[in-house]
């Protein structure tokens, strides 16, 4: 009796479904592929209940006939193969002809399609690949697409779906991958009439593109990046260091028009930005890399995020020499190129103007300017030094500036070790401060008395008011001041529900009052005055790895750890909006008052004073 048979059309399908669609974002991708392979300008993607109910992709290509609208259900047909040496020359979205078919099986699909002067049109309808009803249909521009229920006939595979909001954000992220490599195109995409991405062709500049997928603000940190070389071209736009995120999803990379994730071209990018951002953050670069079709095989990976490169370092060495330049000609800080204009310069908007002073104010602070100047003559004897600003260009600082520890340090800070300024400020300096302005939405920027320069951290500074204020309850008599009453029950895990019940005293003598509320759940019955909108959750487990051990004396020195936790998430809690002037006028009194001596989470309040007789020297 023969064991091995061939597989069934259907089961075939069924098998190629589950390579290529993974999830409603495959769907979405493969079929908006074949759109932008139809040559259309403008595709709409529609969705409910996260892409498993129902996907629609339209469009307004070329459309097929009746034939090609029954064949393209086909397993391995397609109209971007003919013969073997195609495949070493793919320039197209789609090319194995399995997609459709695949989609087709695990769903009740339907297409309906003309083409262009046709009388009348086609829809073709099938329920998991079979029961295929072909039937005339009113003519259209292009072709539309509905997926319904999705692997509704493989239960195990809908079954490991993500929640439907998780789902979503997979399926417009192929969107936006799609318009970022097509700029030329018109898209436009919705969830249950909600509007979820949309953005007319751009061709002529596509920043506005990267502007709608990443949000408005990316667009005025924007600048081009080209290099052009045998075989490789890189083109696109990347942002300065200023615009930055936490996390990669920022990262662009598209070969051939191809979105791929490739990790070598991403680790060239990131070591192109290593010098010029701080840790944890990532740049925002949207690259497109052109080559030769025979030079690249893009035919790797089942969903095609994948190529292989006959020469992948000069790819890397092309995207580099790109990114370096326009890295270290520093284009934010100085009048910049609009791509618009035809090249021609145009003046600084106001976020590049503020952002030029952030970097200012940076290189003065890495330079020590706000140190003590020199008193005697050799001191005063100037030493060129690189100046970071722009290539080439130098700057004159004393020789004998006092560097920490032999190397150029930065402007003394309150909040550090620094007796003569941070552990002891001069009685009424920040009453003394005059509120300019912010710097970033981050920064305040004040003149002190003689015209200095002064910039604070509000996060800091607040900060440093809780700390004390919380020090002084402790050491009140009378114990903490009326608590606020919070009301709030959470699971935590069972280490940390366990050193929060064990640490109830402890909790109590700072003004936090907790109970075991069965299992490894606690209630929060009240926080201290400053903490009311806290995030309780990260408050008490950051308080249950600060607390001291049980057998330990409740004094403000076995709790300094704990009272620097509740400071730090006051702060943060406060800090969540900017400053009014009279809050920070206030906030500037409570400093006076303050204790600076002992240790912050976050100790450097004032991020930089410069005198105003260097700033005048500077200017000379």
């Amino acid at each position: 009796m023969a064991r091995i048979a061939r597989l069934s059309d259907v089961l075939i399908n069924k098998i190629a479904a589950g390579e290529v669609v993974e999830r409603p974002a495959s769907v979405v991708k493969e079929l908006v592929e074949n759109s932008i392979d139809a040559g259309s300008s403008t595709i709409r993607v529609d969705l409910a209940g996260g892409g498993v109910d129902r996907i629609i992709v339209s469009d307004d290509g070329h459309g097929m006939g009746r034939h090609d609208a029954t064949t393209c259900l086909e397993r391995h047909a397609t109209s971007k193969l003919r013969e073997l040496d195609d495949l070493f020359h793919i320039d197209s979205m789609g090319f194995r002809g399995e997609a459709v078919p695949a989609i087709a099986s695990v769903s009740r699909f339907s297409l309906h399609t003309a083409e262009v002067g046709a009388d009348v049109g086609t829809r073709v309808t099938l329920e998991g690949g079979v029961d295929t009803v072909v039937e005339d249909a009113p003519p259209r521009v292009g072709t539309v697409i509905t997926v319904e229920d999705l692997f509704f006939n493989v239960p195990a595979r809908r079954k490991f779906l993500r929640r439907g909001d998780t789902e979503l954000k997979h399926a417009e992220e192929a969107v936006v991958r799609l318009a970022l490599a097509n700029p030329d195109v018109a898209f436009f995409a919705t969830h249950e009439g909600n509007e979820l991405f949309s953005s007319a062709a751009c061709p002529e500049d596509p920043r506005e593109r990267i502007a709608a997928a990443l949000g408005p603000a990316a667009h005025p940190h924007l600048f081009p990046v080209e290099e052009r070389r045998l075989g490789v071209s890189v083109t696109g736009y990347a942002a300065s260091p200023e615009f930055t995120f936490p996390n990669a999803r920022g990262l662009y990379t598209f070969v051939n028009r191809r979105y791929v994730r490739d990790r070598g071209l991403i680790g060239t990018i990131q070591r192109a930005y290593q010098d010029f951002l701080a840790a944890g953050r990532q740049p925002v670069v949207v690259l497109h890399i052109d080559v030769d079709p025979i030079a690249v095989d893009v035919n790797v990976h089942p969903q095609k995020l994948e190529v292989r490169f006959s020469d992948a370092r000069g790819v890397q060495e092309a995207i580099s020499a790109a990114l370096n330049r326009m890295l270290r000609a520093a284009p934010w800080l100085g009048v910049g190129v609009d791509p618009s204009a035809s090249g021609a310069p145009q003046p600084m908007d106001a976020a590049h103007y503020a952002l030029a002073v952030e970097r200012f104010l940076t290189r003065a602070q890495e330079a020590s300017w706000g140190a003590p100047l020199p008193t005697t003559l050799d001191a005063a004897t100037p030493t060129p030094v690189p100046f970071s600003g722009a290539p080439g260009a130098m700057a004159a600082i004393p020789s004998a500036l006092p560097f920490a520890s032999g190397a150029v340090g930065r402007a003394p800070a309150f909040g550090e070790a620094q007796p003569q300024l941070n552990e002891a400020p001069p009685p009424g300096y920040f009453a003394a401060l005059r509120p300019m302005g912010m710097l970033g939405g981050r920064f305040h920027i004040c003149e002190g008395p003689g015209g200095t320069l002064v910039v604070l951290d509000p996060h800091a500074a607040l900060e440093r008011a809780r700390l004390t204020t919380y020090l002084r309850m402790l050491d009140d008599e009378k114990g903490p001041p009326a608590p606020s009453l919070f009301g709030t029950t959470l699971e935590f895990t069972v280490q940390v529900a366990k050193s929060l019940v064990e640490g109830r005293e402890a909790l109590g003598r700072l003004g936090v009052d907790v109970e075991p509320f069965g299992g490894t759940t606690v209630a929060l019955k009240s926080v201290p005055p400053g903490l009311e909108g806290a995030d309780a959750r990260s408050l008490l487990e950051a308080l249950a790895r600060a607390l001291p051990p049980k057998s330990a004396a409740l004094d403000a020195v076995t709790l300094a750890e704990a009272v620097r936790v509740m400071a730090c998430h006051a702060a943060r809690k406060a800090g969540a909006v900017p400053l009014t002037d009279a809050q920070l006028r206030a906030l500037l009194g409570e400093l006076d008052r303050a204790d600076f001596h002992p240790p912050c989470s976050h100790g450097t309040v004032v991020v930089l004073e410069m005198p105003l007789l260097e700033l005048d020297r500077r200017a000379r």
